[in-house]
């Protein structure tokens, strides 16, 4: 005889919620594998959700339960609360499908409690949109002390401060965001953040400094502690990679600030408001490094006379520009093409200056490049995957 075998399959523990007050129960007996669906709706924001933990494999997943309808979360608490605010450590919990609306400060907040030597980590934020935050210091994202954590396809509109501001985070990733309309910067890594990649991301308009590498953060925020620092090598960033990615507008798309060590390569930058690149020093403590050691490569630069000073960049003091390396960058001033030679602080390598690089229909948001553009090989569309790291 044949024996006949039976399989059981386990069914993922679904909750429905339509209220914030029903979400915020859902979550205190959420297990690993757990799934939270947010009903289409309003929902009151000032949402605390706590002590989240999932397991590898089994992330606690909160998301909408019509992605074509997804919940809005408007308005929040007092000032220091977020629309939707993960705090204390959490860990393998994804957030996906939701919008953020109307913060009193910032949008949704992800942090590790305050712990700074215990982070959270494996964290998703996956097709969150958040927009119209105050002017100010109001980010839409804000992570700190995250580590092992993903930032895919979220758009953020109309900033204060940062669309995405990390402090003291590791090992992350954005991609295919949307980042228009901003404040102070668009994404911000600084803190001690380390590990990240920032890639296939557009930014419109991100305000002053669409990517700002490092930064300025008060001593007890740095995770890691400064303490544990090498002691001659404190850095606000490090090992950061931004590339594929493409900016319209910005005074400065790249600004490299307290960094030791970051690599931008494969952008497309398309009418910049006054630099390119800023390497500056904000945070000037004992023992912290001198910005040093960035990396700027194969990227497009398309600009105008009017809105480029200095060359297009602009070097702060306490700062090492002479460890920077420029390489295989196409400069065109689109007004004036005798006039795209930049100024970087160290001798480009292989430069491309004066040459039209044949952009599809930049005014129309299509900044790929002709099939006889000298400018097949660097910016955003040159990025394959074969070339991605």
């Amino acid at each position: 005889m044949t024996p006949i075998l039976f399989f059981t399959l386990l069914a993922v523990p679904q909750t429905r919620v339509s209220t914030s007050e029903e979400l915020r129960q859902a979550t205190q007996i959420a297990k690993p594998g757990a799934i939270i669906l947010l009903e289409p709706g309003q929902y009151r924001g000032g949402v605390h959700l706590q002590n989240l933990h999932g397991a590898p494999g089994k992330p606690i997943v909160i998301r909408a339960a019509n992605p074509e309808n997804p919940p809005q979360f408007r308005g929040g608490g007092l000032y220091g609360s977020a629309v939707i605010d993960v705090q204390t450590v959490v860990t393998y919990v994804t957030l996906e499908n939701i919008q953020v609306e109307d913060a009193h400060d910032n949008g949704l907040n992800v942090d590790d409690g305050g712990t700074i030597e215990t982070p959270s980590h494996h964290i998703t934020l996956r097709n969150i949109r958040v927009a119209n935050l105050p002017k100010g210091n109001h980010d839409g994202i804000k992570l700190s002390g995250i580590e092992d954590f993903r930032v895919e396809n979220c758009t953020i509109e109309r900033w204060g401060g940062s669309a995405i501001d990390m402090v003291g985070c590791h090992r992350g990733v954005i991609t295919e965001g949307t980042f228009s309309e901003g404040g102070d910067s668009g994404v911000q890594c600084k803190g001690g953040t380390s590990q990240i990649k920032i890639t296939n991301s557009l930014f419109e308009n991100p305000g002053e400094r669409a990517i700002n590498i490092g930064g300025s953060t008060g001593v007890p925020f740095f995770r890691p502690p400064l303490q544990k620092m090498p002691a001659a090598a404190k850095y606000e960033a490090k090992d950061i990679l931004v590339e594929g990615n493409t900016f319209t507008g910005a005074t400065s798309p790249f600004a490299f600030v307290g960094v030791d060590g970051a690599r931008v390569r494969y952008n497309t930058v398309y009418h910049p408001q006054k630099w390119v690149v800023r390497v500056l020093q904000e945070t000037t403590l004992p023992g912290f490094v001198p910005c040093r050691n960035g990396v700027f490569e194969k990227n497009l630069i398309v600009f105008q006379s009017q809105n480029w000073s200095a060359g297009g960049f602009n070097i702060g003091p306490n700062t090492n520009p002479q460890s920077f390396r420029f390489s295989q960058n196409l400069w065109y001033c689109e007004d004036r093409p005798e006039r795209s030679q930049p100024t970087p602080p160290t001798e480009e390598q292989k430069p491309l200056i004066g040459l039209d690089p044949k952009l599809r229909d930049p005014k129309n948001g299509d900044f790929t490049v002709l099939p006889n553009s000298p400018a097949k090989d660097c910016g955003a569309h040159a990025l394959k995957p074969e070339l991605a790291h």
